[in-house]
């Protein structure tokens, strides 16, 4: 049979159709690392709390994506104790994830305070033990069609990625919440400890102030905000992925950076965390107008970041000399 014709006859495939699968399998990964930039910087109020403690939180993202793997299992497939399959109400499935995240909060701040780990070493070592439990969790696949059933009493999550007079569901939750941390951190008593420990550390203890309990409760808020960020990005989805939240501790880093919050610690406010967030907002969709690939959107992004770092620590300098020069004047 000649060449030509035996190619005619060979088997043609579609390259999608034999792994139609791993097409809508890699179609749920792009969802879940592509959401809104309100969503993905949603955990910076909270990460303002940690940077201003001086320390850093880089498990956010894994932790979104652990509770939305969690979340997602709880509807679909419930726990299963002594030969009883136990579901859950929406509800009580959004307080287990947040007491979740506030358990992996816990320990974070612990390593951290007690054991005298560096919050980058720490946070970096349960970034890859939450991400890999999600996988874990659905060896690396997705939780799908998590409408629930009547029967089992665990229907309304879809509510949680619905809209509300054109406005998300979870952007409302996420601005109430940001408005609360907000009032604490400049009305009460515990954000001003949270501003002194991030100031200078010996003297908030020398003045009363219990620095490692005020850096626990810090990264517990972490955690939790976090573990609420993941169940409001599967409801917008409305499917898990152990992807869900991959790289978003950038986002809520750099809103807080942008925003005018202090990698040495003891400055920075909410407001500006969001301004910085509708900064990010506006390069991403800018760039995303103006045709720029998302390659080069994380190397402007990367660069915006360290030019802030640079004026900050240029600001903090000058402020800095013209303090001594007062105080020389002064004298």
């Amino acid at each position: 049979m000649s060449a030509p014709m035996s190619s005619c006859l060979r088997p043609s495939f579609s390259p999608s159709l034999p792994l139609m699968g791993q097409t809508v399998q890699r179609k749920q990964v792009s969802n879940a690392k592509t959401s809104p930039t309100w969503l993905t910087a949603s955990n910076s109020p909270a990460m303002t709390y940690v940077i201003i403690t001086g320390g850093i939180d880089l498990s956010v993202g894994s932790v979104v994506g652990l509770g939305g793997m969690i979340g997602g299992y709880l509807i679909q497939k419930g726990l299963t104790v002594g030969g009883y399959t136990l579901y859950f109400s929406v509800p009580m499935v959004i307080l287990i994830v947040i007491l979740l995240g506030c358990a992996i909060g816990w320990v974070n701040g612990a390593v951290i305070t007690k054991l005298r780990v560096a919050p980058f070493i720490a946070t970096l070592g349960t970034m890859y033990i939450c991400r890999g439990f999600a996988n874990i969790i659905s060896t690396g696949r997705t939780f799908s069609s998590l409408a629930g059933y009547e029967g089992l009493g665990n229907t309304g999550f879809k509510f949680m990625g619905s809209s509300i007079m054109g406005i998300p569901v979870g952007a409302i939750l996420l601005i109430i919440l940001s408005v609360i941390t907000a009032i604490i951190l400049r009305k009460t008593t515990f954000g001003w400890h949270v501003y002194a420990v991030g100031g200078n550390e010996r003297a908030a203890r020398m003045s009363g102030i219990k620095p490692d309990r005020v850096k626990i409760y810090v990264y517990m808020l972490s955690g939790a905000c976090a573990a609420l960020v993941g169940i409001i990005n599967t409801a917008q989805l409305m499917a898990a992925h152990p992807a869900g939240g991959d790289g978003w501790e950038m986002n809520a880093i750099a809103a807080s950076v942008l925003g005018g919050t202090s990698m040495a610690g003891g400055i920075g406010t909410i407001g500006g965390t969001f301004v910085g967030a509708f900064v990010i907002g506006v390069l991403n969709d800018g760039m995303a107008m103006c045709g720029v690939t998302e390659f080069w959107q994380n190397v402007i992004k990367g660069a915006v970041i360290i030019l802030a770092v640079v004026i900050d620590q240029y600001q903090r300098n000058l402020q800095a000399k013209m303090a001594l020069r007062v105080k020389n004047e002064a004298k």
